[in-house]
């Protein structure tokens, strides 16, 4: 089975594999600061957090771009997999030197002396990273099976997928929740987890762990990206894209496409997940922001632009976006999102096949060019060969 389609992408792929896991952490390791070819510990989280969102595309990607579906709660899939490391960081902080204790700083604030049973599991950092794609794969099983049993699919999946994320995003914005009587303090409230020490045994701020997390993140985005590639040309990916094309002829044809659809949507979860693990400990901390449904309608937009239905498409236009929104939030705080809803309705109206697209749309103006600028043949050179 060929994973690339041509030595175009494979060319590509290595590079992007050399360049990110051995030049750059060389950059920042071995060549000096004051040099223009340092790459420095700032870049490092900065690009850290731009591959685990482009992670984060991909994985809407191959549920609206291969299979049609429009999730609008992939952010909170993603989030769900950072709480769930971030609770293992919160515990090896180290103790407050405040009150003296080895809690958060939040159950200290709220008169707890030992650790709530449902947070005990994730002082263990295995456990942690199992639970960033569980729990998004549980919480995706569970609603996606309820969904696709009902045949709920287009506007109403996405509304419902929406509705999914404001519900829960609220709900971490909580700081004690009650449940039959009693109250269970929760994950931080408006402040979430944060103040983060060390990562199994390592300083989190270290430059040689930085430098490791950012590796983590970019062998993610190429196992994710190769785990696509395989997917698409397998028997399942060849239904996958057939839903998505025409899913009643595919039931017609005897296929459950719920069960399809429930293993794409739990497997993109999954992904999301385990790159949220990714995210936090390179931005030091995760709150329930992270989850808001506007958050989702990002990653819409990072895969719109850079081509959904292709391999690299998201990748592209989810580091696009996040070099432009970086640069757009210091020179025009007040106008960012309007510039993020302009971008979105040009690539709509105007590259309906996004950035991975446009060389196949341009090609017939830039062939059509080609013929205008090409001199006619001579008449007398033509009837002389004839």
């Amino acid at each position: 089975m060929k994973l690339f389609d041509s030595k175009i992408e494979l060319g590509g792929f290595l590079i992007a594999g050399v360049v990110l896991v051995f030049i750059l952490p060389f950059l920042n390791a071995y060549v000096p600061e004051g040099s223009a070819f340092h790459f420095s510990e700032y870049h490092i989280g900065l690009w850290g957090k731009y591959i685990t969102w482009a992670v984060l595309a991909m994985s809407l990607n191959l549920l609206w771009g291969y299979t049609g579906l429009l999730c609008l709660c992939q952010a909170l899939f993603f989030a769900l997999g950072a709480y769930s490391f971030g609770m293992y960081l919160m515990l090896h902080a180290g103790v407050d030197p405040v009150y003296n204790t080895a809690l958060p700083d939040f159950m200290d604030f709220q008169g707890y002396t030992s650790l709530p049973w449902y947070w005990v599991p994730f002082e263990s950092g295995t456990f942690a990273v199992i639970a960033s794609m569980v729990l998004p794969g549980l919480l995706a099983l569970v609603f996606g099976y309820l969904a696709f049993s009902s045949r709920i699919k287009g506007v109403y999946f996405s509304i419902l997928t929406q509705a999914l994320t404001y519900a829960l995003s609220l709900f971490f914005f909580m700081n004690t929740a009650t449940l039959f009587g009693k109250s269970f303090i929760l994950f931080g409230g408006n402040n979430g987890l944060n103040n983060f020490g060390e990562i199994f045994g390592f300083g989190i701020n270290a430059a040689s762990t930085k430098r490791a997390v950012f590796v983590g993140s970019a062998l993610l985005l190429l196992a994710v990206y190769v785990l696509i590639a395989w997917l698409i040309k397998t028997k399942l990916g060849m239904v996958q894209q057939a839903i998505r094309d025409s899913e009643n002829r595919v039931r017609f044809s005897g296929y459950s496409t719920t069960h399809y659809k429930l293993l794409i949507f739990v497997g993109a979860a999954m992904v999301a997940g385990i790159a949220g693990a990714f995210y936090v400990p390179q931005v030091g901390g995760i709150n329930a922001n992270e989850m808001v449904p506007a958050k989702s309608l990002d990653v819409v937009v990072w895969v719109a632009l850079g081509g959904r239905g292709t391999k690299f498409g998201p990748v592209i236009g989810a580091i696009v976006v996040s070099v432009i929104k970086s640069y757009a939030q210091v020179e025009f705080p007040n106008s960012w999102l309007i510039i993020l809803g302009a971008i979105f309705m040009f690539v709509v109206l105007f590259m309906p096949n996004g950035l991975a697209g446009l060389p196949k749309q341009l090609a017939p103006y830039i062939d059509r060019m080609r013929k205008k600028n090409t001199p006619p043949a001579d008449p007398a050179t033509s009837s002389a060969s004839s």
